[in-house]
């Protein structure tokens, strides 16, 4: 059928299992191909498909609530709910979002992009729904590794304590980001393998019933015969102690299977948990023999051979690499080095170290919180924990940062990847919080190279340091190719770094917007603007010494970061001037404003916002002649 004309869901409905199978198909080349255009969540999408169709072909959305977690493999839904029109700008400035979005569509009632939430969610619409006195299904979809998140262990037992009604989908495909961990994987493992408890569990009851009753002992026995059956059958029977009726494990590229469950669901009372096991990447080789996390989302690729499409020209090393390459390059001389990560080993480029020090690299699963605090207890035993870690992830374990590492003044190095704009995966990614809600907590150490060779210097400073937390903050993406020293060397802490001097305005930044600052600085060169560039490259502590000497010039300064504004580094620098009574300088600031910013590539983002070389030649023109009418 023609994709690109469907509304909603509705068509469904009447379709045979033949008709839907051949639909599967269809969407599943579908995907291929735009997504090798586009990339995207190749992996989970490809996993989802047979039951996302069946969910709607049984319930009726919106009214019946179907609530993705984490939100990546939603692209069916948004095929089967009219937006496959859109597939060509997906993840793209001002195109289709990759996660669900609930301004692009009444289906999409819940917006994710971080694991474990849907449960908690499906909670609130629950409680909502009978308050109200409403008929409708509430329908979580949650994966195996988004489960082992404490925040959906959580909300387990809430719902389970309510008896709410309820349909938990555990779209069980034995993998995440990156293979799971964990002991609630290890209880997953045993159901895949236990057979249909339930289906055995009802036939037991059907035959008790037609036995005569012989006195009072068989009818006293026969529901503790069939309760203890699943003790029999599934070893340690977890979602039905915590008061889930639990269903499967059933194969979910079965039609019948689903079709069968959903019915029963539907039928059953209090909350249900229905165990499907999927295939991730189902129908396109090379994602579904991935074992390694590679094919979960992806850049563009070729659809013959699924070779991923690169730059002509030799790249500068990934940021990632490189600061996962100097921890373990400094691990083999120091056995104190422990690295730790909330499931990205991946993307946080551990391979190299897991496989060189295996009994010093733990992935804690998506469990952000847990990895902070083990990073803690590491600290006090005298080791040196690296916690690597996403900048949008490490807002969940922001409580553990402040009471349980920076309280304790622990020395912990916290890597912070993919800071400041990430671009395709949108707003639940974007690293632009990070310096605010670090900034004010005692004892850190916060700071952003410019590049990879000082990278690496920082690296080696943040484990060689011994007086407390210390984060250093890097982007996505790849370096700049610039000359790296051979010998690592420790920054002094708080230091600045002046890369051009000027006398009419001064510039201070770090990180990604240095080159930007730079190339500034020359255009207002030959406009007779003379312009200091400071690469601020310690954002806590700052170099006070450097930037009270610019504030006695009564130079006027221009921060910019590519950060939130508010808290952030040109905010310490407006405190500093206020506190020690510089009254009257000049200080403006650029950075990311008070809004979520959306997907798209970063430059699109970045001139959108107004965070540019040609929005910096104005704000500084300005401050210059605003200095030269005050003389």
């Amino acid at each position: 059928m023609d994709l690109l004309s469907i509304k909603d869901p509705s068509f469904l409905k009447g379709m045979s299992n033949k008709e839907l199978e051949a639909l599967s198909q269809e969407i599943r080349q579908f995907l291929i191909e735009k997504l090798s255009a586009t990339g995207g969540h190749i992996g989970p999408n490809l996993g989802v498909v047979e039951l996302t169709i069946a969910l709607h072909k049984c319930f009726d959305s919106p009214k019946d609530k179907v609530l993705w977690d984490v939100g990546h493999q939603s692209y069916v839904h948004k095929i089967l709910t009219g937006r496959a029109c859109e597939f060509d700008t997906l993840r793209q400035f001002k195109g289709l979002c990759g996660f669900p979005k609930r301004i692009e569509s009444e289906h999409d009632v819940w917006e994710t992009g971080h694991s474990s939430t849907s449960l908690s969610a499906a909670m609130g619409m629950a409680i909502a729904r009978d308050l109200k006195k409403e008929k409708s299904f509430v329908l979580p979809v949650i994966g195996d590794g988004a489960l082992t998140g404490g925040m959906a262990l959580e909300a387990l037992n809430h719902i389970g304590h309510e008896k709410k009604d309820m349909i938990v989908i555990l779209n069980d495909n034995e993998m995440s980001i990156a293979p799971n961990v964990g002991a609630l994987h290890n209880i997953l493992s045993q159901l895949r393998t236990a057979g249909k408890y339930q289906w055995v569990k009802d036939e037991l009851e059907v035959l008790l019933k037609k036995v005569p009753a012989v006195g009072g002992v068989l009818a006293a026995t026969a529901e503790r015969i069939k309760d203890s059956l699943k003790y029999l059958l599934v070893s340690g029977m977890f979602f039905e102690e915590l008061g889930f009726t639990y269903l499967g494990p059933i194969d979910g590229h079965n039609f019948e299977d689903l079709f069968e469950n959903f019915s029963y669901a539907k039928k059953t009372e209090g909350p249900v948990l229905l165990h499907v096991i999927t295939k991730k990447g189902k129908g396109f080789k090379p994602a579904e023999t991935d074992k390694t996390g590679t094919w979960h989302g992806t850049g563009p690729y070729k659809m013959d051979t699924g070779d991923f499409v690169k730059p002509n020209k030799k790249q500068p090393p990934a940021w990632s690499s490189l600061v996962s390459e100097t921890v373990r390059r400094m691990a083999r001389s120091d056995e104190r080095i422990v690295a730790i990560t909330p499931a990205m080993p991946v993307g946080s480029k551990l391979e190299g170290f897991a496989k060189e020090f295996p009994d010093r690299m733990y992935d804690v699963g998506i469990a952000e919180q847990h990895a902070a605090t083990v990073a803690a207890g590491l600290a006090t035993q005298n080791m040196k924990p690296f916690l690597a870690i996403y900048s949008t992830f490490l807002q969940r374990a922001y409580d553990q940062v402040v009471h349980d590492i920076a309280r304790q003044n622990l020395n912990v190095f916290i890597g912070i990847d993919r800071a400041g704009l990430v671009g395709a995966d949108g707003e639940t990614h974007q690293g632009v919080f990070d310096i605010a809600f670090l900034r004010h907590v005692p004892n850190i150490v916060l700071m952003m190279p410019k590049d990879e060779n000082e990278g690496q210097h920082m690296v080696y400073t943040a484990l060689t340091y011994d007086d407390g937390p210390i984060a250093m903050r890097f982007p996505r993406g790849n370096g700049l190719g610039v000359p790296m020293d051979e010998e690592l060397q420790s920054l002094p802490i708080g230091s600045w770094e002046v890369l051009k001097e000027g006398d009419d305005a001064a510039i201070l930044t770090f990180g990604t917007t240095v080159p930007m600052a730079m190339e500034a600085a020359e255009i207002l060169g030959k406009q007779g603007v003379s312009v200091k560039v400071v690469n601020a490259r310690f954002i806590k502590p700052m170099d006070e010494k450097m930037l009270s000497g610019i504030l006695d010039e009564n130079i006027p300064i221009l921060t910019i970061e590519e950060a939130v504004l508010q808290g952030g580094f040109g905010s310490s620098v407006l405190e500093y001037a206020h506190d020690k009574g510089y009254y009257y300088s000049q200080i403006d600031r650029m950075g990311i404003p008070d809004q979520f910013i959306e997907h798209g590539d970063v430059g699109s983002l970045l001139e959108e916002i107004g965070l540019t070389t040609e929005e910096v030649v104005k704000r500084v023109s300005i401050l210059a002649r605003k200095k030269q009418q005050r003389a």
